[in-house]
């Protein structure tokens, strides 16, 4: 029985990336033996195990070999005569192929290290064309390593784009393909996700609503960018430099969807985008099982944005109207994730980047003014029902229209 370290560990460590999750390969050994050392059994499909005290994962050295359509379509055979190369060549990308013993003695069959210093995500095999999941995830690494100079390379991007055009992405289950989305999102250049899936044409495929964003002019007094798609690009990228939760990322790649159905005569203007967005919003949310949070976020924010945007001259009512639509008494986190989706809007674009947006602290202000409304002397007055909601209405938008000539002052 022979152990390594296996996968990103040995990747990240030779960056001088922090280490966090670790993931090792055990050769030579058979699954009695794995238990009785005391390691308990946790996979499903092939023989993966959990350490007795660290809880790491330790996995059985396999092959595997095509056999159905997506991700799950492989059967894998595990056994003591299976060797470190053999599992190693069933991985992704070269730099995720790499392993090392408790000596840190380095075994690299197919020149990771090579590659790591060349910053490159190259496949290991053409086996790679086997599995859509690895289109996701070659994207998700680009926008991780992006600031680390790392590019896809062109032979890898040419097996993505076969896969993109198989229709085995179809075949991808909702729930693991939101996985990599979210992840993604996630990472310090998001934007590349998005740029990589469009170099190979998967975008299209998972998401042909932003694929439609491209190409299309917006006006160039408020979109010195003028392209939408670069335009959403950069929102998404001021998101990631802000250090915005995924809801708000998510809503930033979504919030301009409604561009994408204008017809060509009418642009660059973009009548009633924010409404006509919606049902592609909805279709997006529901073909990968987003979360709830996610979802009501972003529809929100498509629906609202250009509210936000004009803050400073809405009428009171409008504002009210608008905060009503946020439940700002029950969900304040959400606005405030609205106000934080409306400044990465305006931030991402062309130049203007480092504008000040004032209808962040403006917004916030008329929240807290419609929230100060108390509702008890209302009670004791002894409204009710329909008479109390009305009520209450009445003394926040006269609340709403003190705080707007306190502020136009």
């Amino acid at each position: 029985m022979r152990i390594y370290k296996v996968g990103g560990a040995v990747r990240d460590r030779l960056l001088g990336k922090p280490v966090t999750d670790i993931d090792w390969v055990v050769v030579g050994a058979t699954t009695e033996e794995m238990l009785a050392k005391g390691f308990r059994p946790v996979g499903a499909d092939f023989p993966v195990f959990l350490h007795p005290k660290s809880g790491e994962e330790y996995a059985l050295a396999r092959t595997e070999r095509k056999s159905g359509r997506g991700y799950g379509g492989f059967t894998f055979h595990a056994s003591t005569e299976v060797t470190l190369e053999e599992d190693l060549i069933r991985r992704d990308l070269t730099i995720n192929a790499m392993a090392e013993d408790d000596q840190q003695n380095l075994t690299d069959p197919y020149h990771g290290q090579r590659d790591l210093e060349a910053r490159l995500l190259r496949h290991v095999s053409p086996a790679f064309a086997e599995d859509p999941l690895r289109v996701l995830r070659v994207a998700r690494f680009a926008a991780r390593y992006a600031t680390l100079g790392f590019t896809v390379a062109p032979e890898t991007l040419a097996l993505m784009h076969q896969l993109s055009e198989s229709g085995e992405l179809e075949a991808l289950t909702p729930e693991r393909s939101w996985k990599e989305i979210s992840r993604a999102l996630m990472e310090d250049q998001p934007q590349v996700f998005v740029e990589v899936l469009r170099a190979c044409g998967a975008l299209k495929v998972l998401m042909p609503e932003v694929d439609a964003l491209f190409g299309v002019p917006q006006p160039p007094a408020h979109h010195p960018e003028i392209d939408t798609g670069a335009h959403t690009l950069s929102v998404l990228q001021q998101a990631a430099l802000h250090k915005q939760p995924l809801t708000v990322r998510w809503a930033c790649l979504l919030h301009d969807l409604g561009k994408g159905l204008t017809p060509e005569d009418e642009w660059p203007r973009h009548i009633a985008h924010e409404f006509k967005g919606l049902k592609l919003i909805k279709a997006v949310n529901e073909r990968f099982k987003v979360p709830k949070d996610c979802q009501e976020l972003a529809l929100l924010v498509a629906e609202y944005h250009t509210h936000g945007h004009r803050a400073l001259e809405l009428k009171p009512s409008t504002l009210l109207e608008l905060l009503q639509s946020f439940d700002i008494y029950r969900r304040p986190q959400r606005f405030e994730e609205f106000i934080a989706a409306c400044e990465m809007d305006a931030r991402g674009r062309k130049g203007l980047e480092e504008r000040s947006y004032p209808q962040a602290d403006y917004l916030r202000g008329a929240a807290t003014a419609a929230r100060s409304v108390a509702v008890q002397p209302l009670l004791e007055k002894g409204l009710k029902g329909p008479e109390l909601g009305e009520e209450i209405k009445r003394e926040r938008l006269k609340a709403l229209k003190a705080y707007k000539e306190a502020t136009s002052v």
